[in-house]
């Protein structure tokens, strides 16, 4: 159920928790159970936090490391998410959270001489990448410097409280 009210289109006068304005311009792709380790997924995705979607593909394309595959995956697939489900342009997307958690370690036996067995370990990781579109902050920073000092104070205060309304473009027009 949590699923559909994410996904579902929004209304513009619908009421959101504080929670969902902050991640209003974010869509985010996970894949979990990743044949990795987490220290390596760490050093690829280090690389690209903070960077442009088309910027972050070029690199991942040309790092020679085998963690670059399954992150590029994931990244392609946040930025599929966001232009599906939110329709956001895929050139305004940024990576703006990228982390990797330790996964659970599936255990293997090798067969080894005169009956005994060596335990062998395979570490997995969880990968977590966040886009933001671009376009909407911007979009926030422009009207946000149109207002006034006590406006924007007052709208500050606003968005504290438990539950807001999203201010938009055509809200402010009619205002």
């Amino acid at each position: 159920m949590l699923n559909n009210l994410k996904n579902r289109k929004r209304d513009r006068h619908e009421v959101y928790t504080a929670s969902q304005l902050t991640n209003y311009g974010e869509v985010y792709a996970v894949g979990q159970y990743i044949s990795m380790s987490a220290d390596k997924a760490r050093r690829v995705i280090d690389q690209i936090r903070g960077r442009s979607y088309e910027e972050t593909l070029m690199i991942l394309e040309l790092m020679p490391f085998r963690a670059c595959y399954p992150i590029f995956k994931l990244i392609y697939s946040a930025a599929a998410n966001a232009s599906h489900n939110k329709g956001f342009n895929k050139e305004d997307l940024i990576i703006s959270k990228a982390e990797v958690n330790k996964g659970t370690t599936r255990k293997k036996l090798k067969p080894r001489a005169r009956g005994r067995s060596y335990l062998i370990k395979r570490p997995t990781c969880h990968i977590t990448i966040v886009v933001q579109d671009i376009s909407y902050m911007e979009d926030w920073r422009r009207k946000m410097q149109r207002l006034s000092v006590k406006d924007r104070q007052a709208l500050m205060a606003v968005m504290t409280t438990r539950r807001l309304t999203v201010p938009t473009p055509e809200n402010e027009d009619e205002e």
